[in-house]
């Protein structure tokens, strides 16, 4: 049996993909993504009769005989972190459409795009998208390319022809030959170049017939399946569906899947093993995620399809994982699962935030954006944010604030989990826009540390430098009362006072300016301190010179503040304590 060929659409964020299937399908799912970006890798099958509709009397025209049973295209992320969720879309594709914007040419995921597509040696066309916006562009919607071409005014052909050129060219430097699909000499050595607009329609046939026309003629023996073998798929989604609980969206790209069959699947606490009770189809041109689209009964589905599955025992189900139908080999099938599980969730010994995401890939999408980022990650699984969670977060929180934090991507927090994590103050960032999350981490950040930043100006924690004067020692301990001179800085009560081998003397108590108590005595002030801790002659001298005991985390946070005010002098007195506090924990080890 020749099975409909599997294509990945992929490509940088914004560059259309999602729009063009829209077009294609004649629905709107770009418009209800959240952010309009693809979350996840969704599935549309357009049948052999859409495509002689969409053709028209091209096909007889080239002398083209229509033997596949259609497309299935695999929509899948364009943002950059998604590069995991796409090699999973690239690995199972046929062929795939690299969707470049016209206008803006090879951006960076156009780059790990094509870098998915060599790492799995998968055939692919360019997609040369948004052709409408170019300067004089006059629209001919619906047509193929060569027919709207010769509407447009001579300057409009030349700007166009530039931008392909220099497609041309970059596709060259990263070691592909390509060109304009109708110049095309050699399918098997070039890769085609089809000018579209996703909007208007026109180049669109142009390329549903190539896509169409090269699956045929170049992967007929891949295509070729055999329907008897127990199916394979991978789990897109888990959905709660009304009449039917829990159910799962599956790609099945291979063998056949039945009403009844016994199916494995990776479960948060181990392999399902459950029974397949119904088998939905989308309808054609209709879309796997869209909630609105109605689904149809059927007894078996065979590769390559999309499919939403209902099954007893799917609560736990993990999206992106691999669902296999037990021949007769239960226990191997279950190994096989169990070696998939091995890889899913995470947890290190390192500080780091907690990361909570609905889908196996979504997790490692965000995982790369933080790895990215240089934001350590301590735990990373599939599924709610629990107590549990909050209660790791706050055990972090409690030696580094700014990383006992929850990350919520695109799923759920419980009530009892919110309601720890408000009475700990531990914050959860939520969103289903992978980089909303960021965004909104980073500006509390920016936040909190320009708080901490003006408080710390403030505080007792700001650098100083001073020295006992010798002949005034009214006091030598409990506490020792001394004459003292501000070398530099500002000197509050209540600070720790080190000498120059980073060793504590102890605590200034109290500082007095002719018998007058004061808060704080700056650069040149000559003052009494007391001292408590401090015993003159023995751990401390008259004429030692003694420094503020700041913690090393907010002399980091310290440096910048006073650097963007410009005091340059406390800057080198923060270095110079913090290199005296770094020879002494040197010394202790």
């Amino acid at each position: 049996m020749i099975r409909q060929p599997i294509i990945a659409v992929l490509g940088h964020v914004d560059h259309g993909k999602t729009t063009l299937l829209d077009y294609i399908r004649g629905t709107s799912i770009a418009s209800k993504e959240a952010g309009r970006i693809t979350q996840h890798i969704g599935a549309t099958e357009v049948p052999s009769d859409a495509l002689k509709k969409i053709l028209g009397n091209k096909l007889e025209k080239l002398g083209i005989k229509l033997t596949i049973p259609g497309l299935l295209f695999i929509d899948t992320p364009g943002h950059e972190a998604f590069t995991n969720l796409r090699k999973r879309g690239g690995s199972i594709a046929d062929i795939a459409v690299l969707v470049i914007d016209i206008n803006q040419g090879l951006q960076p995921q156009t780059l790990e795009a094509i870098d998915i597509l060599k790492t799995y040696k998968t055939p692919f066309i360019v997609a040369a998208n948004k052709i409408d916006v170019i300067d004089g562009w006059e629209p001919v919607p619906n047509a193929f390319f060569l027919e709207t071409l010769k509407k447009q005014s001579e300057k409009t052909k030349s700007l166009l022809e530039t931008k392909i050129y220099e497609l041309v060219g970059k596709l060259y430097e990263l070691g592909f030959n390509a060109e304009r699909f109708d110049r095309v000499e050699d399918f098997t050595k070039q890769v085609l170049i089809v000018p579209i607009s996703a909007k208007t329609g026109e180049g669109v046939p142009d390329l549903l017939l190539y896509l169409s026309g090269l699956a045929q003629k170049y992967m007929e023996r891949r295509l070729e399946t055999d329907i008897d073998k127990p199916g394979v798929g991978s789990i897109l989604e888990v959905k709660e569906i009304q009449g039917l609980g829990k159910t799962i969206d599956v790609i099945v790209y291979e063998g056949r899947i039945k009403s009844g069959d016994t199916i494995v699947l990776p479960g948060v606490n181990g392999p399902i093993v459950t029974k397949v009770r119904a088998l939905l189809k989308p309808r054609p041109l209709s879309e796997i995620r869209d909630p609105k689209q109605k689904f149809e009964s059927v007894n078996e589905v065979t590769a390559a399809c999309g499919v939403k599955i209902a099954a007893p025992n799917l609560d736990e189900a993990i999206p992106g994982g691999t669902i296999i139908v037990v021949d007769t080999d239960t226990e191997g099938t279950i190994d096989r699962i169990k070696s998939e599980l091995s890889e899913i969730g995470f947890s290190t010994d390192k500080e780091g935030v907690t990361v909570k995401a609905d889908t196996l890939g979504s997790l490692e999408a965000i995982n790369k954006l933080l790895s990215n980022k240089e934001i350590p990650v301590k735990s990373g699984s599939i599924g709610k944010v629990t107590k549990f969670d909050v209660t790791e977060a706050y055990s972090v929180k409690q030696r580094d604030e700014y990383l006992g934090v929850i990350f919520a991507f695109n799923t759920t927090v419980t009530e009892e989990a919110r309601e720890e994590a408000s009475k700990l103050d531990v914050p959860i960032f939520e969103s289903n826009v992978i980089y909303k999350i960021i965004e909104d981490y980073e500006e509390w950040i920016k936040k909190k540390r320009e708080e901490e930043k003006v408080g710390l100006l403030n505080s007792k924690f700001y650098p100083a430098e001073i020295r006992i004067i010798p002949g005034y020692v009214f006091r030598r301990n409990k506490p020792a009362i001394v004459g003292v001179e501000v070398l530099s800085g500002i000197i509050r009560p209540g600070v720790q006072l080190v000498n120059g081998n980073g060793e504590i003397i102890g605590k200034l108590h109290g500082l007095q300016d002719n018998g007058e108590n004061i808060h704080e005595a700056k650069e040149g002030m000559q003052v009494a301190a007391s001292i408590d801790g401090a015993n003159v002659g023995r751990n401390v001298k008259e004429g030692d010179t003694l420094y503020t005991y700041i913690p090393p985390e907010k002399i980091r946070l310290l440096i910048p503040a006073l650097e963007k005010q410009g005091l340059d002098k406390e800057v080198e007195l923060l270095k110079k304590i913090r290199d005296i506090e770094k020879r002494q924990r040197s010394d202790r080890l």
